[in-house]
């Protein structure tokens, strides 16, 4: 279980402070799916790093009972004067999996070829995304974080990611934010509505969505 005890997000800007979450509290239990809507700047994105432990709150507290992914597809994690390949070690050692194991899945699923050895400073958007994917579904988690991507490359690898994500769900927990309604529906059970920084749940994701749309259509107005 993954709690939230009244949490308080400020940033400290220059002559700006930014109050993204104020006084949230929620529980994520193990096997729960669960869709987030909000609008651009709405903390989303916060939100997930600090359900990961990216960052701590200004306020509150967040206890962890489960081992929480980063962002899945996240690619700025990488050090891009090393190869891919060098990446893969690192990143198994720091999680204490084989380092074996670990390379031989993410070469295997990522499709890069010889380029897996290659600085990542030399891979496109398209092949640096694709080893974000592999190296993020090569370590087992309790819990997988997707911020708004959940898949990249041609259609055969699209299918691929979305299946291999869809067997992580299923055998454990999952929050996902994204602007698309089908890719919620797809793979979220609950809903969520984050907005003038409280979140606030419902029980199926088209409530999620049906509130989140009237709230922009208010805020248009």
């Amino acid at each position: 279980m993954i709690l939230f005890d009244d949490v308080t997000k400020v940033y400290h800007l220059r002559n700006l402070n930014k109050r993204v979450l104020n006084r949230i509290s929620f529980t994520i239990k193990r096997g729960e799916s669960i869709g987030v809507c909000g609008a651009n700047g709405a903390g989303k994105s916060t939100l997930l790093r600090l359900i990961s432990g990216v960052e701590r709150p200004t306020e509150g507290r967040i206890e962890r009972g489960m081992s929480v992914s980063w962002p899945i597809g996240f690619a700025s994690c990488f050090i891009f004067s090393l190869s891919g390949a060098d990446n893969v070690r690192f990143i198994a050692r720091i999680y204490g999996r084989s380092v074996e194991e670990t390379l031989a899945f993410v070469e295997d699923y990522a499709e890069l070829g010889s380029y897996l050895y290659q600085p990542v400073a030399t891979y496109s958007a398209g092949m640096a995304a694709r080893l974000a994917f592999g190296v993020s579904l090569a370590i087992d988690f309790d819990c997988y974080l997707v911020d708004e991507i959940t898949a990249v490359g041609d259609e055969r690898f699209r299918v691929k990611s979305e299946e291999a994500l869809r067997a992580r769900r299923d055998r454990g927990s999952l929050v996902m934010t994204s602007h698309s309604a089908e890719t919620l529906r797809a793979y979220c059970q609950r809903g969520a509505v984050l907005y003038g920084g409280t979140l606030a749940f419902y029980d199926t994701v088209d409530e999620a969505i049906e509130v989140h749309n009237g709230l922009q259509s208010l805020h248009r107005e």
